[in-house]
């Protein structure tokens, strides 16, 4: 089904200038997505679209007048029902604006499926994701074949069968995920009051603050040297082909026949582990880490999580010690917010964070992904354990997007389940910190002129010596300690 997409009611009865058109044909849009830029001559403004789906059609252009009622652009549903009955059933709102791989297909011509049916898997950068069936039916043709680069909107194949009983996913846009700044670019100039007098839509300046572009040093191609997305984007090629002064001239590393010395295998790292180890890479090559060690007292709090879970077993929680360190370093990192924090990216100023959202990493057969558990301060160990289980099985099951892993402020990397007595964690660039946790054992203390058993748990915590001094990692740790020494301070 076609929908129409029209300038809403703006205030004003006089024609005004069409400056930017922000899709084209074949994007998929959400209601709310800025569809174009207006200018009148008190302001700009975004109008956002009413209806989602796939840009069929766009009625105007960049220096048009437009007035209430004319028509923007064109909007087709994602799954079209055909007079047969037929349904072409295509790639849903993955988050994600760049292609992905498909990896993985699970039904052929003739196959019977039923809605939530897996039709393929689908590898991104971040994670790996089940595409279901929106619809019951008999596959009549498949589109796509493993190997293949997909996006939002590309046809899986066609399906005959009932209508689907929900309307089309369309999911909300993951948020962007801003790049380190533009390399080797000139010096930021000083941004200040007479920066309102560049000529550049609300776009284009959201762009340019998530490039970290500075837009006095662009030249406008537009109306009365307006600056465009494309001058942004053209902007940003250039800097990135120039030879940066400040490149790190590390050695390339050396190619070994290893087969010389006996038999060998060559394995192919999957897509997660290639991106994070670059991630990871870059994290080491760029934040200065300092690894603080230190020791936990939880005997009491695995007594009362132990009481508790026996409680919680019939509504189906499972109640870890992961869920408790979660609360308590939430706790803790409201008493320290620098530690919940990001380095501005001129290195000149700190980004606090007024929300706490706690990256928990897991392991999977692919790699670790690192699904976020939003809004941690406002949630209740119990609604922890729960979110924690519910992210992990999706992990697992491949279903994570990307919106489940964005937005985290702090990480905890925990191999309690596995062994160990320390480690280093790298932090997770553009965080400041992350908590490793190490299993825990029993250990002699000495209490009251004597050695008494008590259960210890091992914390490494690394952080960013540029914006975290050891006094402050030492603090947060020793407070961090006590919290999860005393159940008490937890619940508070």
């Amino acid at each position: 089904m076609q929908q129409t997409i029209k300038v809403p009611d703006i205030g004003s009865n006089n024609a005004v200038d069409v400056i930017e058109v922000l899709v084209k044909v074949g994007d998929v849009i959400n209601v709310d997505t800025p569809l174009i830029t207006l200018e009148s001559d008190k302001a700009s403004m975004e109008i956002p679209a009413t209806e989602a789906g796939i840009v069929s059609e766009i009625h105007l252009r960049v220096g048009d007048k437009v007035t209430m009622g004319d028509a923007i652009l064109t909007v087709q549903s994602q799954v079209a029902a055909r007079a047969d009955n037929e349904l072409d059933i295509t790639i849903p709102d993955i988050g994600s604006s760049s292609a992905v791989d498909v990896i993985e297909i699970f039904v052929k011509v003739g196959d019977k499926v039923t809605v939530d049916t897996p039709l393929l898997t689908l590898e991104s950068d971040k994670a790996s994701m089940e595409i279901p069936s929106p619809a019951e039916g008999v596959i009549t043709s498949v589109a796509v074949k493993v190997g293949d680069k997909v996006n939002t909107g590309t046809l899986i194949g066609k399906l005959t069968g009932s209508a689907p009983e929900t309307k089309p996913t369309v999911l909300a846009p993951a948020p962007v995920q801003a790049p380190p700044p533009v390399v080797a670019a000139p010096a930021i100039i000083p941004q200040s009051p007479s920066n309102n007098l560049l000529l550049a839509g609300p776009a284009v300046r959201r762009l340019a603050r998530v490039l970290g572009v500075d837009l006095h040093l662009i030249t406008g191609t537009g109306k009365k040297a307006r600056i465009q997305i494309e001058d942004v984007e053209n902007y940003v090629k250039q800097r990135l082909q120039e030879s940066p002064a400040n490149t790190f001239n590390l050695p390339t590393a050396q190619d070994i026949d290893f087969s010389v010395f006996g038999a060998i295998e060559t394995q192919e790292l999957t897509k997660i582990k290639k991106l994070s180890g670059q991630n990871l890479h870059n994290s080491w090559l760029q934040i200065p880490h300092v690894t603080q060690f230190d020791e936990a007292d939880i005997t009491t709090l695995e007594s009362f999580r132990k009481e508790q879970s026996a409680l919680l077993e019939h509504e189906g929680v499972k109640l870890t010690i992961l869920a408790f360190i979660t609360r308590a370093v939430c706790k803790a990192l409201q008493v320290f917010p620098e530690f919940n924090s990001s380095l501005a990216a001129n290195g000149q100023s700190l980004i606090l964070k007024k929300y706490v959202n706690i990256g928990i990493a897991v392991d999977t057969a692919q790699g670790l992904v690192v699904p976020v558990i939003k809004n941690v301060e406002n949630l209740s160990i119990k609604q922890i354990a729960l979110q924690m289980a519910e992210l992990s099985q999706k992990a697992r099951k491949k279903a994570l997007l990307p919106s489940d892993m964005s937005g985290g402020s702090f990480t905890i990397s925990s191999l309690g389940g596995i062994g160990g007595t320390a480690f280093t964690p790298i932090v997770n660039h553009p965080e400041v910190a992350i908590l490793g946790v190490s299993k825990a054992a029993i250990k002699p203390k000495y209490e009251n002129n004597q050695f008494v058993p008590r259960l210890m748990l091992p914390l490494s915590l690394s952080y960013d010596h540029r914006v975290i001094d050891g006094a402050q990692g030492a603090r947060f740790s020793k407070y961090l300690s006590d919290l999860l020494s005393d159940i008490r301070k937890i619940m508070l």
